[in-house]
């Protein structure tokens, strides 16, 4: 190989690299301006540079942000709102995938009549919008006595989600041979036993990906947070939307700021930690056979 050729080899690689750079800044711009405007007192933001960094860093927006102070019904600051999330995501979560597991299961290696019919069904579940089950929905926690409840928004993401999470366990469960299945029934094994000891631990990669799935979806829901809770209930994204539209004494943009990222927190740490899981899970079983 000559030098010209080593020469646009390192040009090109330079060229790659330079783009993947000029992405990731114009990306990650935003959330660098969220942070350091949080750490900014209201005057330095009224009069400086919006991308320099703070000249005298202070915690007062992410104290205000966070502060739980309540009077009566009324809560100032997200924390009540934060732990209202988390109590209504990590239920959600493991019993929706638990669900979808012992769904997707059935539906792909114990086939029965109209099983093909039901996952139709469910499958058309994923493609509803979320307009369309809000009035059935709340009749439903009416009937029950959970609305305005956590119960009740654990109820509703687990149901809505329960599609989704078939889905996924479904088409991971279908690259797994059967002849384990025919193999595990000739030596007596219940149904139950084969999910246990079979496809639970090779369900690690969808495991993985439909938490984080499921995690992101709650988390981050509006619509059936500010339908379904009361004003103690609201998850942590009806309380940033309520702090964001108050400009009682004047707009704070740094609070505003640390707010957004408190709120987005949970998710960004699920994707630093196990984002590459999530990318892995989803490739699994796609060049099986």
């Amino acid at each position: 190989m000559n030098k010209f050729n080593l020469l646009n080899i390192n040009f090109g690689r330079a060229a790659i690299y330079f783009i993947l750079f000029l992405f990731a800044f114009i990306y990650l711009a935003p959330l660098y301006v969220m942070f350091t405007t949080s750490l900014k007192d209201i005057e330095e933001i009224r009069s400086g540079n919006l991308m320099a960094l703070p000249i005298d860093p202070t915690l007062y927006a992410w104290k205000k942000a966070w502060a739980s102070a309540c009077t009566g019904s009324e809560c100032k600051g997200l924390a009540p709102y934060f732990w209202n999330s988390v109590r209504i995501v990590f239920p959600a979560v493991i019993i929706s995938t638990i669900l979808g597991a012992f769904n997707g299961y059935a539906l792909a290696k114990w086939k029965f009549k109209g099983s093909e019919f039901l996952f139709g069904a469910l499958l058309f579940g994923c493609f509803i919008p979320f307009q369309v089950i809000l009035l059935p929905m709340a009749k439903l926690l009416g009937a029950l006595g959970l609305a305005n409840t956590v119960t009740g928004l654990v109820l509703v993401h687990v149901i809505y989600g329960i599609a989704f999470t078939t889905l996924f366990f479904r088409n991971y469960y279908v690259g797994i041979p059967t002849e384990l299945v025919k193999a595990a029934k000739l030596d007596g094994a219940s149904f139950l036993k084969i999910f246990r000891h079979i496809f639970i631990p090779l369900s690690t990669p969808i495991f993985v990906v439909t938490i984080i799935w499921q995690f992101t979806q709650i988390w981050n829901d509006f619509l059936f947070g500010v339908v379904y809770s009361g004003s103690g209930t609201q998850p942590i994204t009806v309380a940033l939307n309520n702090l964001v539209n108050t400009s009682v004494g004047g707009k704070e943009y740094n609070v505003d700021m640390a707010a957004a990222i408190i709120a987005a927190l949970p998710t960004l740490i699920v994707y630093i930690i196990a984002g590459k899981y999530f990318v892995r899970g989803l490739t699994a079983g796609a060049v099986k056979g």
